[in-house]
Order: structure tokens, then sequence, then C-alpha cells
């Protein structure tokens, strides 16, 4: 991961969840609440972390975010997954988060952070990530 390669035309990795942040998600001046954000980014990379573990996992780590440029109530958000490094329980997951504004034409990019999930079995333990098949 470079830092945020907000020179990118394009979302890396696959669309994992789409959403539209409501006026209850906003702060007074109408931006999106940081943590909202957070929220739907750390779903997604659950999302994709269920998929690749077949199973529970938990969230241990976030990596780094930076806000590149506010995100406005009404907006289309999209979180992009990228898995990044499967270890033996571990998973590392980039995700992306772009938003199409209402008169927008194009995509912006507004963050992306690491985040790092562990399987768990059905009793909270630590269990190995089932081999990946490409």
């Amino acid at each position: 991961m470079t830092a945020l390669d907000d020179d990118r035309p394009m979302p890396r990795g696959e669309l994992v969840i789409q959403v539209i942040p409501l006026p209850s998600d906003t702060n007074p001046n109408g931006d999106v609440f940081a943590g909202w954000l957070v929220k739907q980014m750390d779903m997604a990379a659950a999302t994709m972390a269920g998929r690749i573990s077949q199973g529970r996992n938990a969230t241990v780590a976030m990596d780094r975010m930076e806000f590149l440029s506010p995100l406005r109530v009404g907006s289309q958000v999209g979180c992009y997954g990228e898995l990044v490094e499967v270890g033996r329980s571990s998973m590392k997951i980039n995700i992306e988060v772009w938003t199409l504004d209402r008169t927008a034409k194009a995509p912006r990019k507004v963050t992306e952070g690491l985040f790092v999930y562990v399987a768990i079995d059905e009793h909270g333990r630590i269990r190995e990530v089932p081999a990946q098949t490409e």
C-alpha cells in the first residue's frame, strides 16, 4: 500500500458494499462523521474476511486512515476491498472508499485503510484460514 494513492482514477479491488449516508450520519455542517465511515469500512472488510476464512472472524487491527475529502450526505459511497495477505490465521484487507456525489460525473477517493482480521471458531478461539485457491 502506498501513501493513499489518491492520484488513481479508479478504485482497487472489488466493490464489497455500497451505501448512502443519511442526514442522521452527519455533523451540523452536513459532512459525514468519520466514525460512520470507519464502521462501513469495517463491515466491508469483515464481509471479505468472512468469505476468505469461510466463517467467523474478528478485527484485530486497523492501520492508518487519512481523509482526503469530505463525504456529504446523499452521496453514493462504495467500499472496495482488496486482499493484501493471508497468514496462518490472519487476513490483511485494504479498503478504499470512493464516493459519487449527486451532481458529479466521476467518483472521487475519500480514504483508505488496512484492516487485519483473524479467523475464529465457534468458541472465539483462533483457527487457521482455509487454503486459498485461485
